[in-house]
């Protein structure tokens, strides 16, 4: 799933608008995505990530980066392996396009606003 662009509040992946925050899997979109705590990343929040056990998980932290992944949930992701890039939401985007062309599993939360 390509991103063909994003602002502060939306964002457009493979033609179609959205208007809230998603988590892009290689087939579909979460567009209902929504955290316990809306500024902190923690494990509760990507349980349904976690069971697809990507190589990569991107997380966009917001149009400013004020999102932050939790210590305990970088660690867990650490030893499953997974790979963790967390960078303010447009340069996830360009990640995101740019590591789907690879040949590993990959897997994009991304806060749009703040």
């Amino acid at each position: 799933m390509y991103i063909d662009s994003s602002g502060f509040g939306n964002i457009r992946i493979d033609g179609q608008d959205y208007s809230s925050d998603v988590i892009i899997y290689p087939d579909r979109v979460n567009s209902n995505w929504w955290r316990k705590e809306g500024h902190r990343l923690q494990e509760e929040d990507v349980k349904e990530i976690l069971q697809a056990a990507p190589q990569i998980l991107i997380v966009g932290t917001g149009q400013d980066g004020l999102m932050k992944v939790d210590p305990q949930l970088k660690a867990l992701l650490e030893q499953r392996g997974t790979e963790l890039f967390a960078a303010v939401t447009p340069e996830a985007c360009r990640l995101h396009n740019d590591l789907i062309k690879g040949n590993k599993t990959v897997i994009t939360a991304l806060h749009l606003t703040c």
